[in-house]
């Protein structure tokens, strides 16, 4: 990987939904002790808190949003279902909760590893096709909380394949949140077999 192909922070600090839609086709990348896994990005979300209710930030700034609140370009790690971690990327600027889900992944580098990882087959598109799955194959954790995005540890990079035509539609699992359910900020890439949900758009 050369410098060049890691995003900058300018990537992030931008709007969020010009973030989440952005973030299809480029590559997440954890390195660690065991090796260097990585996948292109096919699915993502965007949260605009404080004002989206289907966001953690709505509910102020408090020690387990408090990643939110900081610059862009850091990791916003959280437990999902007090089972799995989700990975989320802080956006736009300083002050502004605002993050991007990284829904799922297709697996391009280290993929033995995530197999390993997962225990399932290489070929499998349940080792990377939902949150919780995708960090459990790039081993991507609570210590990963707050982490710089620009540094050499964990980052995304530009890729050099091509991104399939790009979809949208309402996000998963926030029927709690009222009007906010039905915004169209989940995005993904059509077709992609390790899309989490099939939209029904």
């Amino acid at each position: 990987m050369t410098e060049s192909r890691r995003l900058p922070r300018e990537f992030y600090a931008r709007p969020v939904l010009v973030v989440a839609r952005e973030c299809i086709g480029k590559v997440l990348v954890h390195r660690t002790a065991q090796g260097v896994a990585a996948g292109r990005i096919v699915e993502a979300e965007a949260y605009r808190g404080p004002l989206d209710l289907a966001a953690h930030s709505a509910r102020g700034l408090t020690r387990r949003t408090a990643a939110m609140y900081g610059p862009p370009g850091y990791a916003y790690v959280f437990l999902l279902y007090g089972i799995s971690w989700a990975m989320n990327l802080v956006t736009t600027a300083d002050g502004a909760p605002h993050a991007v889900l990284i829904r799922a992944i297709e697996p391009i580098r280290g993929i033995d590893l995530m197999a390993r990882r997962r225990r399932k087959p290489p070929d499998s598109r349940e080792l990377t096709n939902g949150p919780g799955k995708l960090t459990n194959a790039l081993a991507i954790t609570g210590a990963d909380y707050g982490r710089d995005l620009c540094g050499g540890r964990l980052y995304l990079e530009h890729s050099e394949l091509p991104v399939g035509r790009i979809g949208r539609s309402p996000r998963i699992n926030v029927d709690y949140a009222g009007r906010w359910a039905s915004k169209r900020w989940r995005f993904y890439e059509r077709g992609n077999r390790y899309v989490s949900v099939t939209p029904c758009d």
